[in-house]
């Protein structure tokens, strides 16, 4: 027994150190991976006014599309706004794109600042969508097909859809 004791204790620096090199490698390849994923999407977290909101979206980034899902098993467009604005600021909204709409004060276009809410007429010509602005006139939302994703407001399909940006009062 005092054997089996000793050996444990001999070993377990030797673990600690192994799982310690396990998560620094992790780590870098996680550091890696944001740092390809802004590349990609020409972000600039470094000049960002909240860093934090970059990798609360990269967090989300894959997460299927669930109507009405709030969690990281499933989440819509209004439901990934709201987390991230829970998140990255601590201000609490709820409800549709429409209900968030009634929340914020209008902000045109080319007055978008990170962050800001973007709000979209998909349907019937009424607000449907949410995504929150990233800057270089990219946002992320949820997508029903592809959960959640950063896309351009320079495409075709959210350029004509395109109704307005909101800002929280702070």
């Amino acid at each position: 027994m005092k054997l089996r004791i000793t050996i444990i204790l001999l070993l377990l620096p030797v673990l600690l150190c192994a799982q310690t090199r396990k998560q620094k490698r992790k780590a870098r390849a996680r550091k890696t991976a944001i740092t390809q994923y802004y590349s990609e999407y020409s972000l600039k977290p470094d000049s960002a006014i909240s860093p934090y909101l970059y990798y609360q979206v990269y967090d989300w980034i894959g997460t299927r599309y669930k109507y009405s899902g709030e969690t990281k098993k499933g989440i819509d467009c209004s439901g990934f706004v709201c987390e991230i604005y829970k998140n990255v600021y601590c201000i609490e909204l709820s409800g549709s794109s429409a209900n968030i709409w009634t929340k914020v004060s209008p902000v045109e276009k080319n007055d978008l600042r990170e962050g800001d809410i973007l709000f979209f007429k998909i349907k019937k010509g009424r607000i449907s969508h949410v995504g929150v602005f990233l800057g270089n006139n990219k946002f992320a939302h949820a997508s029903v097909k592809k959960g959640v994703i950063i896309s351009d407001l320079n495409e075709t399909y959210y350029k004509n859809s395109f109704y307005k940006g909101g800002r929280v009062a702070e």
